[in-house]
Order: C-alpha cells, then structure tokens, then sequence
C-alpha cells in the first residue's frame, strides 16, 4: 500500500534526522522533495500546494529549528499534517434513534459497490447489528443474483425483485426491516459506467423517497484523480454523507485517499482491503498516516490479531516462545493462522520494522501445501532443532516431499526470521500495553 510513496517520503526524512542541526535551507529543500513525491503519488496538485505550505509554517519555527531532535520534530509535523489531511479522526456511522437505519450506496460499475454492500453488511453483522441487504439495481442482470449469493455466504436476508421499481422496491424493503428488527438497511444501487445526468436523476429521486440517514460513495482507489473527480461531481448532484474507498491494498501511488477530504469536504469512512467479505475496515487517518511515513500500525495489527488468534492457541505459544521452543511443526500452525488475517506483506506493514523482514508475502494455498509437505518429510529431531539440517538431509527432505532443496532453504530461511521477527517484537515491549495485552504470547 502506497510503497513508492513511503520509499521516497522514508529516504527523505532519514537524510533529515541524520544531520545533528538544521536550518531553514535544509527543510525548504526537503519540502521541496516531498512537493514532487506527491505529485508523483497523484495527489491532487491544489491539495499539495496548500498541504506543502502549513508544513513549512510549522517547520521552519523556532521550536523546530532549536530542539534537540530538529529532524524527528520535521517527520512529527508531516505525520501531524497528514492526518489533518486525511480527517483529523476516524469517522464512525451513527445509527438511527428509531430503527432500521438506512444507507445508501452508491458509485459507477466496476467500483466493487455490490461486494462492498455485502463487506457492509458483514461488518455490521460483527458489530452485534441484523443487516438487510437490498438490491435497487434493476438494470444489470446479474446484479439481483450477485447480492443474493452474498447474503447466502453471510446467512444475511436479501430484498429485491428485478421487476419492479426501484423506489418501491426500497420502500417496501424498510418497512420490511421495520416489521422483523433489522438494521440497518444496506441499499445497492444501479451503477452506470460513467456518471451521467440520467443515472443522478434517478439517485436524486430515490434519495428523496427513501430519505437515508447515510449517503455513501463507493470508489476505487487505484483510478487516482478520477476517483476524486468522480466524487465530487456525486457531492455536488446528488450529496454524500461519506466515501469507501475500495482497492486500496492495491494502490501504489495513494492519490486518491490523500486528495478526497481535502476536495470533497467529506469523511473516508471505511476502505476495502482485500476481495474477502471481511475485507472492509473502518478509516483511521492517524494510522494510514503513520504507515506512509513507514511508522508501522500496531493498533490495526492488534485487532487483527484479537479477531483471528484463539486464546488458547495463544497461550501454547506463548509457553513455547518463552522456552525458545517454536519448531517447523508450529511455525506450520502459525502460518495458517496468519493466512486467516490477510496477505502477509500487508501484516509485515503494520509493523515499524515489518519492511526489513522478507517473509513470503505470496503463500496460496499449493505453497503452503508443500511447506506441510516438507516439514511432513522431516523426522521429529530436525523439526525440533532445524540447525541439524545439513546438506544430504535436505537432499532427502526434498525428495521424500516431492519439492526442489531450494524450496526445503526457502522454508528454513522464513523459519529463521520469523524467529528474529519474535525476538525484535520482544525489545519493542515497551511501547505500551496494548501489544502485550492483544499478543499475550509474546516472549516476556
């Protein structure tokens, strides 16, 4: 997520902390570099103008120049003005005093807006909350089926009949909701492949009929500036309460999540992470902040953790790790369990140290078949203590596994840092008890 923008914006700051002082010189021109980084990352131009000028306001004052750290309190500044501009806080959807609370979802074709309705639904199915998923879309074919299919994967209901309207269809489908307790109600409307008069009139019309108590924009984070563009016009014609920005595990630039509060006026409220239908994760512009300036996000990393790892599980390693016992049998198991939480290089980058630790960020599930494979083929002395592994032993290893000895390296290799991965999180105890608490099986 928005690698070459971290990579440039990280060389920067390191030359910055690593002069003892600065003057206005060097901060003017370290700015100057960083006008250019986001340019290139596609923020809008107007937003990095005035983005660049409160920077320096604060950069070049007194407070900076003279402090101990000058270098430090730059980055300080940066992180500060960033989430300013990503928000200032997260912004979280208030459900209506009388239920069900309405939410209507909009955006062009291709955007993800059905997936994303179904991620909706699933996070407030985990919020304690009895979605109703509605289709208002009665122009694409499969439109009906797609949202039906998905409701079946999360046991949630599903209103819509592609042969009527859809204003009635709507609602009928509150009143639906109103009668057997559910909320909120989560409507998909009819996309079009670009935004034009027609498709606005009809958003316009339903949103007087229905009258939401959210408007959400759906977008995709990788069409940079025409997302942007894109959501302003919807703003303008139709009126948006929020935006969730989908695709961002994929974008490299971060044009769009950097330019959108600033141009809409309006919050990011969530962002799609990944094609799974728990996939979906509330927006906190402080902790996007902090991994573009390669500050990791530990509180992310902790919730991920406290929703996927057992408690149980947890405590077995946690007896292993303090005895220096974590063999290949386990790190087998944590591999699967670290799968359930999403794609490894997106883990790795939650952690401040996270881009110094080359796991394979790519285990489908025929890698992870043969690492099973390879551990299987191993006897219970070289899966307790790998070090015994020599040269003919791999050979034979990877013979009886049926894979290469470049694959039996590779699965020892990670083994190894994972390991040093352990340890490193270990010397970073004290940065406070919410990682001790999340991660009780950590090496104390």
């Amino acid at each position: 997520m928005f690698d070459a923008l971290t990579k440039r914006l990280e060389a920067i700051f390191d030359r910055l902390r690593g002069r003892g002082v600065l003057t206005e010189e060097n901060i003017q021109e370290a700015l100057r570099e960083v006008r250019v980084a986001l340019l290139e990352a596609d923020v809008n131009f107007r937003v990095v103008k005035s983005f660049i000028e409160r920077v320096r306001e604060r950069a070049v004052g007194q407070d900076v120049l003279k402090s101990l750290t000058p270098g430090q309190q730059v980055v300080k500044v940066v992180h500060d003005e960033l989430v300013s501009l990503l928000g200032g806080s997260g912004h979280r959807l208030a459900m209506a005093a009388h239920p069900p609370t309405v939410i209507l979802v909009m955006g062009l074709q291709g955007s993800g807006k059905t997936t994303t309705v179904g991620k909706l639904g699933r996070h407030f199915q985990r919020e304690g909350y009895h979605p109703l998923l509605v289709t208002a879309d009665v122009y694409r074919p499969a439109a009906v089926e797609q949202l039906k299919t998905l409701g079946r994967q999360l046991d949630l209901p599903v209103a819509g009949d592609p042969a009527r309207a859809p204003v009635p269809i709507c609602q009928e489908a509150r009143e639906l909701a109103r009668e057997r307790g559910l909320t909120p109600v989560l409507v998909d409307t009819a996309g079009r492949l670009h935004v034009d008069e027609v498709m606005l009139e009809e958003l316009r019309q339903l949103k007087r009929a229905v009258e939401p108590h959210h408007v959400l924009l759906v977008a995709d984070a990788m069409t940079g500036q025409d997302a942007v563009t894109m959501a302003e016009r919807f703003g303008q014609a139709v009126g948006i309460d929020g935006v969730i920005l989908t695709k961002l595990d994929g974008d490299s630039r971060g044009g769009a999540a950097l330019s959108l509060r600033a141009v809409t006026g309006r919050p990011i409220v969530f962002v799609g992470v990944g094609e799974k239908l728990d996939a979906l994760e509330p927006f906190h512009p402080e902790r996007l902040a902090s991994r573009i300036l390669g500050m990791g996000d530990i509180v992310s990393l902790v919730e991920k953790v406290q929703a996927t790892v057992d408690e149980a599980d947890a405590e077995a390693l946690a007896q292993k790790l303090r005895e220096d016992s974590f063999t290949l049998d386990d790190f087998a198991a944590q591999l699967r369990q670290v799968k359930k939480m999403g794609p490894l290089d997106q883990l790795m980058e939650m952690l401040p140290f996270g881009k110094g630790v080359n796991l394979d960020a790519n285990l489908d599930t025929s890698e992870l078949g043969r690492f099973e494979a390879i551990i299987n083929s191993m006897t219970p002395e070289e899966r307790r203590s790998p070090q015994v592994i020599n040269g003919s032993r791999r050979t034979r290893i990877a013979r009886g596994s049926g894979t290469t000895v470049q694959d039996v390296n590779r699965l020892l290799k990670q083994h190894a840092q994972l390991r040093r991965m352990m340890k490193e999180i270990k010397r970073m105890q004290g940065r406070g008890g919410r990682l001790r608490r999340a991660l009780p099986f950590l090496p104390r």
